[in-house]
């Protein structure tokens, strides 16, 4: 009311003051706008001060009746500008309402076709995705299929593999009723060569370890040789047919066991063990070589001449130990005389550089005869070693002939499981055929054509889904599940639909006021939800006290009344005891949420009263805040006054 006064009065001033014609002047809604925030004050200003007064000053120099007269044609003007105005408003409010819900409907049917467009582009890549997958599909089961044409035109072709001598293994000559085919063969013999190293691998691994040997392969090296066997045996599997890999194979395995029947014929282990004079006796190889010479001699002989060789080991040192103390004594007894005649010869100083030259000679011949000596004993301690470097050779050469006879005999029992295992891959490869045969012939040769049909029904059901889907409203499918079985529609759940039959119904169950926020459903049901669980329990504690009471009463078999008062008065205290502390508590809890009460309604109150409720207080216009703006306008109206 406070707007809609100053608005006329604002038109009225313009008018008067400027001899405007009412129809003539801006929209009421420009004038609000004008009149709201810190216009409303400036206006109010300008009208009272500066209107008003001038009307005061004119009005004091006129009469009654010219008074009167203005006043009713005042009034008058203001009766037609109200009516005016209430016709306006009553337009412009219908003009609104009609905007608005054109405006909801508009952006309603816009978010409808935004959320439509993004399920259409979702559902469209899915589509485009079970496409390409079902495109592959066909692709693979076509390349499938040709496949198995190919294979099914080489499997017509019948392929005989003739029996060659081992020798000529490299160059076999396939006689076919086509064409031969030495090449094929060929590559089966090397990857049953690879599967057969992969085979004995662990055994050459533990033969190495036993020896202290190398092998000559790292575990790398032969995973890599490993996955390129495993990737050829796939190619040559899905490039020859099945029947013809198996006759391969089965002329390989016979051809095999041809060549371990010859070597098995050639091979003689008697005569090679008693080449090389071993015995195999319960599980055990023996040396027979030692059983033709003598019995050992015993121990006790062995140390007597042990004992005898020292002595005479003993006795000879000594003797040259004599042997060289005589020599030397003969020496300085020939180096007296010579010194002696040197003497006598020759003067003193030349025979003093005589003596010394005669004993560097005598010393150099000494290191001569030293030299020589040392140099037989090398030669002497070359030949044992030769001798007996030959005889660790030979010892050797018996030791790594045993090795070669053990490996002889495994080499044997691994040839003995080879062909057994020959035989039984032989069986298992032809029931592998012939369950390959039923499974494709039975299972997938008849439903190749159901995939196919099946795989064009899905194109067609996708493209019917997507021209289906646009005549789908969203609204009916964005829906709730409630009570694990209903789905009501989302827009049903919402709080703010006040003229649902559903939300006045909680209402009035719940004793809450249809003029109060829609908000506070939520403390008025904790509130009430608080007070069911005290009357619940109230309730229980009441009928737990009957049950006892009831109980009490049956076991007494004669009413005692002073027994019974007595019982009542501890009962009384009991429950004085029990309920006592939880009336305080809540009582406490009362008194504090009615002092909360209090709180909020004077915050709520002070908060309404403030005529900028929704301006923070920390926003500066024009370099003042909200309050010194007041406090502004405030002395300026004083000042005026």
């Amino acid at each position: 009311m406070a707007e809609g006064n100053l608005v006329r009065e604002l038109k009225r001033w313009a008018t008067e003051e400027f001899n405007l014609p009412p129809q003539s002047l801006p929209n009421d809604n420009y004038l609000k706008t004008m009149c709201v925030g810190a216009g409303k004050s400036i206006w109010k200003y300008v009208i009272q001060h500066v209107f008003q007064e001038r009307l005061l000053k004119q009005a004091e120099g006129q009469s009654e009746a010219a008074k009167r007269r203005e006043l009713q044609e005042k009034i008058e003007q203001l009766r037609a500008e109200i009516s005016h105005l209430d016709s306006q408003i009553s337009g412009t409010e219908e003009q609104l309402a009609t905007e608005e819900q054109s405006i909801s409907r508009t952006w309603a049917q816009v978010e409808e076709s935004q959320h439509r467009e993004l399920l259409l582009q979702a559902f469209r890549q899915r589509c485009i995705m079970d496409r390409k997958v079902l495109s592959d599909d066909t692709c693979k089961i076509s390349g499938h299929c040709e496949a198995l044409e190919q294979l099914a035109k080489k499997a017509e072709i019948e392929v005989l593999f003739e029996n060659k001598p081992s020798s000529s293994s490299d160059t076999d000559c396939l006689g076919s009723k086509v064409a031969a085919e030495p090449q094929k063969l060929h590559l089966f013999s090397e990857y049953c060569q690879l599967f057969f190293f992969f085979f004995n691998s662990p055994l050459l691994l533990s033969l190495c370890l036993c020896l202290s040997l190398s092998l000559s392969m790292t575990h790398e090296q032969r995973t890599a040789v490993f996955q390129y066997w495993l990737s050829a045996v796939e190619d040559m599997l899905g490039s020859y047919p099945p029947n013809q890999v198996l006759s391969a194979l089965q002329h390989l395995a016979s051809r095999q066991q041809r060549e371990l029947e010859e070597k098995l014929a050639s091979l003689d282990v008697a005569q090679d063990m008693t080449a090389l004079r071993l015995r195999y006796e319960n599980n055990h190889l023996l040396d027979v070589s030692r059983e033709d010479n003598d019995e050992l001699p015993p121990v006790k002989h062995l140390l007597q001449s042990a004992w005898l060789e020292v002595e005479q080991t003993f006795i000879e040192l000594a003797q040259t130990r004599c042997r060289v103390q005589q020599l030397r004594n003969q020496l300085q007894a020939h180096k007296n005389e010579a010194d002696l005649c040197m003497q006598i010869v020759f003067s003193y100083t030349l025979g003093i550089s005589l003596r010394s030259v005669f004993e560097l000679e005598l010393q150099c011949v000494m290191q001569v005869a030293a030299r020589d000596y040392i140099r037989e004993q090398c030669l002497q301690l070359d030949r044992q070693a030769r001798s007996r470097q030959e005889a660790l050779r030979k010892l050797h050469s018996q030791w790594q002939s045993i090795l070669d006879f053990r490996q002889l005999v495994d080499r044997q029992e691994q040839i003995r499981g080879l062909i057994k295992g020959n035989s039984m891959a032989k069986m298992e490869l032809i029931s592998m055929h012939r369950e390959l045969e039923e499974f494709v012939q039975g299972k997938l040769v008849p439903q190749f054509g159901e995939v196919i049909a099946a795989a064009n029904n899905l194109r067609n059901s996708v493209s019917q889904e997507a021209r289906q889907f646009g005549t789908v409203s969203l609204l009916a499918l964005d829906r709730r599940t409630v009570e694990g079985m209903q789905r009501i529609p989302a827009s049903w759940l919402s709080i703010y639909r006040l003229q649902s039959s559903s939300f006045h119904s909680l209402c009035q169950s719940m004793a809450f006021p249809l003029y109060r926020a829609p908000e506070e459903l939520c403390s008025q049901a904790c509130s009430q939800h608080l007070e069911l669980r005290f009357l619940c329990q109230l309730l229980k504690l009441h009928s737990t006290t009957l049950q006892k009471l009831q109980k009490q009463a049956e076991s007494l078999h004669a009413p005692d009344q002073k027994a019974l008062l007595l019982r009542v008065v501890e009962e009384d205290q009991k429950l004085l005891k029990s309920l006592v502390p939880r009336a305080r508590d809540l009582t406490q809890h009362c008194s504090q949420g009615l002092s909360y009460g209090s709180q909020v309604k004077s915050t709520i109150s002070f908060w309404w009263d403030q005529p900028a409720q929704h301006v923070l207080p920390e926003i500066s216009k024009g370099g003042l805040t909200l309050q010194q703006w007041l406090q502004r306008w405030k002395l300026a109206a004083k000042a005026s006054y």
